[in-house]
C-alpha cells in the first residue's frame, strides 16, 4: 500500500518560483496569456476578498479576547503589542541603514497587471463591497463595540463568518497561490527582471535571520532583567519550541511544546496556560519583522517612495492587524494585504512578491513568534506575583 506524499506550502511555492523562471524563458505567447488571464482573475478576486477578510478576522479577533482575563489580559495584550511594535521599528531602522548599500544596484520595473508583457484573454471585474480602509475602520468599531455591549448574537454571526473566511483562505486562496506565484515569476523571467528579484531574495534572507537573532536576545534580555533570570539559559530552553515551529509552521500546533518549555523556565503553570495560547494569536514579532523588511525591500527596488509618517502609521496598523492573523501557514501575510495596499500603496505585483517572500521564510517567522511568547510569559509571571496578586 503506497503512502500519499504531502507537499507543504513552502515546497509548492519554491517549485512554483523555479518552474516560473524556467517556463518564462520558452513558453509561447498564447500559453503565457493563459496564465496572465488566471493571474488577472485571481488578483481581482483578492481585491474583492480582502475587505471581507479584514472584517472576518479582525472583528472576532478583538471580540474574543475582549473579556478573557481582566487585568492580566490587558497587560499581556499591551506587552505583545509593544514587542510587535518594537520588532517593526527595529526592522525599519536596520533596513534604512543597510538597504541603500546592499540593494543599491537592484531595480525592478512594475509588471503591469501581474501579466508581464502579455495581455490576458479576458478579465472579470470584481469590485469590492467596500474599500480596505473602510473595512479596517468598520472592523475596529464593530469589534470594540461587541466587547463593550457583549452582543452574543452578533458575535456568533461574526464567529461563523470567521470560519467562512478561514475556509476560503485554506481551500481556495492558499491552494491557488503557487499557481499565482508561478505566473508572476514567469512574467518577470520573460521580462528579464528575475535576476534582480532572486538577488534581493537571497540578501533579505541573510538580513532577516540576523535581525531575528538580535530580536530574540533583546526579548529574553528584557525578560531576564524583569525576572532576574539568565536570559541565555531561558532562550536555550525555548529552542525546542523554536525548532518545533520550524517544522509545523503553525503557532497553534506548537502550543504544547511552547507550554512545556515555558514551564521549564520557571513560569507558573496557570500563567503559562493563559499566556501561551493567547500569544499564539496576538504576538507576531517575527511576522511583523518579515513583512516590514520585505515591504521596504520591494518599495526600494520598485522605486516606491514611502514617507516617514506613512511608515510609522503602517507599523502601528500592522501590529493591530497581526492580531487577526489566522493560525495557518501564510495567514499573517494574508491578514496584512489590506494595510500593504491601503497605506503603502502596493499594487498586485508588489503584493504577489510580498506573498512569495513571506511564505519562503514563513516557518522562521513562526518560530520567532513562539519563542518570543516564552519571554512574554516570564514577564507576565513576574508581574502577577509582584503586583497583580497584591
Amino acid at each position: 500500500m503506497s503512502r500519499k506524499i504531502k507537499i507543504g506550502l513552502l515546497a509548492k511555492i519554491v517549485i512554483a518560483i523555479v518552474l516560473g523562471i524556467v517556463c518564462g524563458l520558452f513558453f509561447p505567447e498564447w500559453l503565457q496569456r493563459i496564465f496572465a488571464t488566471f493571474n488577472g482573475l485571481f488578483s481581482n478576486f483578492l481585491g474583492f476578498f480582502v475587505p471581507l477578510l479584514i472584517l472576518g478576522l479582525i472583528v472576532p479577533g478583538i471580540a474574543n479576547v475582549g473579556k478573557s482575563a481582566g487585568k492580566l489580559l490587558g497587560i499581556t495584550l499591551a506587552l505583545a503589542y509593544t514587542f510587535t511594535l518594537f520588532s517593526g521599528f527595529f526592522t525599519w531602522g536596520v533596513c534604512e541603514t543597510f538597504y541603500p548599500e546592499i540593494l543599491k544596484n537592484a531595480t525592478l520595473s512594475t509588471v503591469e497587471n501581474s501579466g508581464g508583457n502579455f495581455e490576458p484573454y479576458f478579465t472579470v471585474e470584481m469590485p469590492p463591497i467596500m474599500g480596505v480602509m473602510s473595512a479596517l475602520i468598520a472592523a475596529f468599531v464593530i469589534g470594540i463595540g461587541l466587547t463593550a455591549v457583549g452582543g452574543d448574537s452578533l458575535k456568533k454571526v461574526f464567529n461563523d463568518f470567521y470560519e467562512i473566511i478561514i475556509m476560503t483562505i485554506t481551500r481556495v486562496v492558499i491552494p491557488l497561490l503557487p499557481l499565482y506565484i508561478f505566473g508572476i515569476f514567469m512574467s518577470m523571467s520573460a521580462s528579464d527582471q528575475i535576476t534582480c528579484v532572486l538577488e534581493v531574495f537571497l540578501k533579505l534572507i541573510v538580513v532577516i535571520f540576523a535581525m531575528t537573532a538580535v530580536l530574540l536576545l533583546v526579548q529574553f534580555g528584557i525578560a531576564g532583567i524583569v525576572a532576574r533570570k539568565n536570559p541565555l539559559k531561558m532562550l536555550k530552553n525555548m529552542l525546542t519550541a523554536y525548532f518545533t515551529a520550524l517544522g509545523t509552521q503553525s503557532s497553534a500546533a506548537t502550543i504544547p511544546v511552547t507550554l512545556k518549555q515555558t514551564i521549564k523556565n520557571g513560569v507558573d503553570e496557570s500563567i503559562a496556560g493563559f499566556v501561551i495560547p493567547l500569544c499564539a494569536t496576538i504576538h507576531l514579532s517575527g511576522s511583523a519583522m518579515k513583512i516590514t523588511a520585505c515591504a521596504l525591500a520591494i518599495s526600494m527596488i520598485t522605486g516606491l517612495e514611502i514617507p516617514m509618517e506613512t511608515m510609522v502609521g503602517f507599523i502601528f496598523m500592522l501590529g493591530i492587524t497581526m492580531v487577526a492573523a489566522p493560525g495557518v501557514p501564510g495567514g499573517a501575510i494574508m491578514a496584512a494585504i489590506g494595510v500593504l495596499q491601503s497605506i503603502l500603496g502596493f499594487d498586485d505585483t508588489a503584493v504577489a512578491l510580498m506573498i512569495a517572500l513571506y511564505i519562503a521564510m514563513d516557518s522562521f517567522g513562526t518560530a520567532t513568534n513562539v519563542t518570543g511568547d516564552g519571554a512574554i510569559a516570564v514577564i507576565i509571571d513576574k508581574i502577577k506575583h509582584k503586583f497583580v496578586s497584591k
